[in-house]
C-alpha cells in the first residue's frame, strides 16, 4: 500500500518538476522509474502487481489511445496547412520505413519486429512537443507546425502501431490474412458501435452530466475487453478509433470527458512509466549493442531530415526553418507505453526479441528529448528563428483605454495584441501601429490563428463581463493562473453579491477593487493620459502619489530589469527608486509634474 501510494505522488512530482522546469514529463519519469527500479531495488512491478500487472498495463494504454483518438477532429485537420497533413501522411510513411530498414540491419531485427519498432516511433505527441515549445519559443509558423504535427499524428501513429501489431500476431496463425482482417473488422465494428452509443447517449442526454466521464471510462474499457474477447487484439483498434469517431460527431459534448481523460491520462501515464521503466533491465541495453547508436542515428540524422524534406516541397518554408523542423521530433508517450504493451504480447508469444523493444524505445525516447531540449534553443538562435521571453500581453478590448495602455507599453518593447469584435476600435489601433485579433477571443478560430508567440499575461477589458470571464477560463490554461487579469466593470460594482460573477472565474481585479472600466474610460477622454514615471531616492513612489493626491492611478511596474508587474486589487507592489511607474494622470494633474516622465528607448 505504501509503495502505491509513492508511485502516485513521485509521479506527480515529476509532472510538477517538468512544468515547473519547462521540460517534458517523461524525462522526469522515466529516471524516477529507473532510479527505484534496477538502481536501487527499492520497486519490483513483478511483485508488487503480480497476474495483475499486465491487466493494469493493457487498460491503462487502452485509455491512453482512447484520449488520444478524441483529439483528432478532422476539420482541424483541413485548416493546419499542407506542410502539417504532409508530415503526419506522407513524411510518417517516409519516416517509418526509413527507421525500419535502419532497425532491420543495424540492429538484425526481423522484418516483422523492426516494421513494429518504425511504426511505434513515428509518434512525437503533444505531451513532448508542447513543453519544449514553451522553453525554444521558435517563430509562431515553426511553433503551429510543431503543435499540430504532434496532435494530430498521435492517434495516427498509435493506428498505425496497433495495424501492425496486429498483423504481425496474425501472421503466426494458421490462415494470417483472415485473422489479419477479422482483427480489423471486429475492432472497427466495436469501434463505430461503442461511438455510435456513446455518442448518442451523450447528444440526447439520456444520462445526467455528472455521470458522463465514468460512464465514458467505463465504456472504453468495456468496448476493449469485448474486442478483444470476439477477436485476439481486436481491442486496441476498437478504443482508439472510437475515440476517433467521437471526437469528428456533429452536436456531441465531449469537450467534458475528454478533459476528464487528459487528466485521468496524466496519472496513468505517471504510473505507468515509473512501472515500466522500474522493470527496465541493463543487461537489455548492453545486448542492443553499438548497433542502437546506427539507429538513433537513423532516426535523427536521416528519416526526419528526409520527412521534412519531402513535406515541405512546394511550401513556403525557408532551408533555416527546415533545419529547425528536421531537429525537432522527441518521442513521447505513445511510444513508449504502446511499445511495453507489445513486448510483453509478444513475448508470451515466444517472440526473442521482443524484450528489446522496450530497451531500444525508452533509448529513443532519452536521446531525442535530452538532446533536442539541450540543444534546441542555441540552434534556433543560431539559424535566427527563436523570439524572446513570453512577456508580452494580449488584452481584450481594443478601445481607447486599452489602445492607450498598449501604446505605452509598446515604447518598452513588450508585444502587445490587441482582440475585439468592434471593427472601428480594431481600425483605430492598427491606425495607432498597433498589433491586432479582428474577431472573438474565445472562438475556434482565434485557436487556431491568433498568434500568441511572446505573449505571457491576459488583460480581460472588454466592457462585457461574460467574456472577459470566458477569456479569463480560456487562457488560464494558456498563461496560468497568475497571468491573467480582469478589469471590473460598472455594471458589476453595482451589481449585488447574488448577480456577480466569482472572482475565482476571473482572477485578480486590474488596477484596484474600486477600478472600473468606466472610470478609466472618462478620465481619459476627459484629458487625461497614460504616462511612465521613473522613481528615484529623492522622488520615491510616496512622494509620487502625495504630489498627486492619491488621484492618480497607478497601472503597472517596471522594475530595475525592465519585468513588468501588474497593480490589482490583491497585489501588494512597493515600487522602489529606478523603477518606472506607469500611470493614468487626470487631466488638472498633468502640468508641473516635479518627478521627470520617462523618455523610454525604443526598440
Amino acid at each position: 500500500m505504501f509503495m502505491l501510494a509513492m508511485i502516485c505522488l513521485i509521479g506527480i512530482g515529476c509532472q510538477w518538476l517538468a512544468w515547473w522546469m519547462k521540460l517534458p514529463a517523461i524525462l522526469f519519469l522515466l529516471i524516477a522509474g529507473i532510479t527505484l527500479g534496477p538502481v536501487t531495488g527499492t520497486l519490483d512491478p513483478d511483485s508488487l502487481f503480480g497476474t495483475l500487472l499486465f491487466p493494469i498495463i493493457s487498460l491503462s494504454v487502452a485509455l491512453i489511445l482512447f484520449e488520444g483518438g478524441l483529439t483528432l477532429r478532422l476539420h482541424e485537420m483541413k485548416s493546419v496547412g499542407h506542410v502539417v497533413r504532409n508530415l503526419i501522411t506522407i513524411g510518417a510513411v517516409i519516416t517509418w520505413l526509413i527507421i525500419t530498414t535502419g532497425t532491420h540491419y543495424f540492429l538484425k531485427f526481423s522484418w516483422e519486429l523492426s516494421f513494429l519498432f518504425g511504426a511505434l516511433v513515428v509518434v512525437t505527441g503533444p505531451t513532448v512537443i508542447i513543453p519544449m515549445l514553451r522553453t525554444v519559443r521558435p517563430k509562431a509558423k515553426l511553433a503551429n507546425i510543431l503543435r499540430w504535427e504532434g496532435i494530430l499524428i498521435d492517434p495516427l501513429g498509435a493506428l498505425l502501431a496497433v495495424l501492425v501489431f496486429n498483423f504481425i500476431v496474425s501472421g503466426r496463425q494458421s490462415d494470417p490474412i483472415q485473422t489479419f482482417a477479422t482483427v480489423v473488422v471486429v475492432g472497427g465494428a466495436m469501434g463505430m458501435v461503442g461511438a455510435a452509443v456513446l455518442g448518442i447517449v451523450l447528444r440526447r442526454h439520456l444520462m445526467p452530466e455528472y455521470l458522463h466521464n465514468v460512464a465514458a471510462l467505463s465504456f472504453v474499457l468495456a468496448v476493449y475487453t469485448i474486442a478483444n474477447s470476439l477477436a485476439h487484439e481486436a481491442g486496441l483498434l476498437a478504443v482508439t478509433l472510437m475515440g476517433m469517431i467521437l471526437a469528428n460527431m456533429k452536436n456531441t459534448p465531449i469537450d467534458g470527458i475528454l478533459d476528464f481523460k487528459e487528466s485521468l491520462s496524466v496519472l496513468l501515464i505517471s504510473i505507468l512509466f515509473i512501472v515500466l521503466a522500474a522493470r527496465v533491465d541493463f543487461n537489455d541495453f548492453a545486448l542492443l549493442g553499438w548497433g542502437s547508436l546506427g539507429v538513433l542515428a537513423v532516426i535523427i540524422l536521416i528519416a526526419r531530415p528526409l520527412s521534412v524534406i519531402a513535406s515541405c516541397v512546394g511550401s513556403d518554408v525557408t532551408w533555416r526553418e527546415q533545419a529547425l523542423l528536421a531537429w525537432i521530433a522527441p518521442r513521447g508517450i505513445v511510444a513508449a507505453a504502446v511499445s511495453a504493451l507489445f513486448a510483453l504480447r509478444l513475448d508470451e508469444s515466444g517472440e526473442v526479441e521482443a524484450q528489446l523493444l522496450i530497451p531500444l524505445t525508452f533509448l529513443v525516447i532519452i536521446v531525442t528529448v535530452v538532446l533536442q531540449s539541450i540543444t534546441t534553443r542555441p540552434i534556433a538562435g543560431w539559424l535566427k528563428l527563436a523570439d524572446p521571453e513570453p512577456r508580452g500581453v494580449l488584452i481584450v478590448g481594443a478601445h481607447a483605454v486599452a489602445r492607450a495602455i498598449a501604446t505605452e507599453l509598446c515604447k518598452y518593447n513588450y508585444r502587445v495584441l490587441l482582440a475585439d469584435t468592434s471593427w472601428g476600435d480594431i481600425r483605430a489601433a492598427r491606425m495607432a501601429g498597433l498589433q491586432t485579433y479582428f474577431g472573438n477571443i474565445v472562438s475556434e478560430h482565434a485557436d487556431r490563428h491568433l498568434d500568441l508567440v511572446g505573449i505571457g499575461s491576459l488583460l480581460a477589458m472588454s466592457p462585457r463581463p461574460a467574456l472577459n470571464v470566458l477569456a479569463c477560463q480560456r487562457y488560464r490554461a494558456e498563461f496560468g493562473g497568475n497571468k491573467v487579469f480582469c478589469i471590473q466593470t460598472a455594471e458589476e460594482k453595482e451589481a449585488t453579491e447574488k448577480l456577480n460573477i466569482t472572482g475565482e472565474m476571473t482572477g485578480p481585479r486590474l488596477f484596484g477593487e474600486h477600478i472600473t472600466d468606466t472610470l478609466l474610460a472618462d478620465l481619459l477622454a476627459n484629458g487625461g493620459e497614460v504616462h511612465s514615471t521613473r522613481l528615484s531616492d529623492t522622488h520615491d513612489y510616496a512622494a509620487y502619489k502625495a504630489y498627486y493626491d492619491d488621484e492618480v492611478i497607478p497601472l503597472f511596474v517596471l522594475d530595475e530589469k525592465g519585468r513588468l508587474k501588474i497593480f490589482t486589487d490583491k497585489s501588494e507592489i512597493k515600487p522602489e527608486p529606478q523603477w518606472t511607474i506607469i500611470s493614468l494622470i487626470p487631466a488638472d494633474k498633468l502640468d508641473g509634474d516635479p518627478v521627470e516622465h520617462t523618455k523610454p528607448a525604443m526598440a
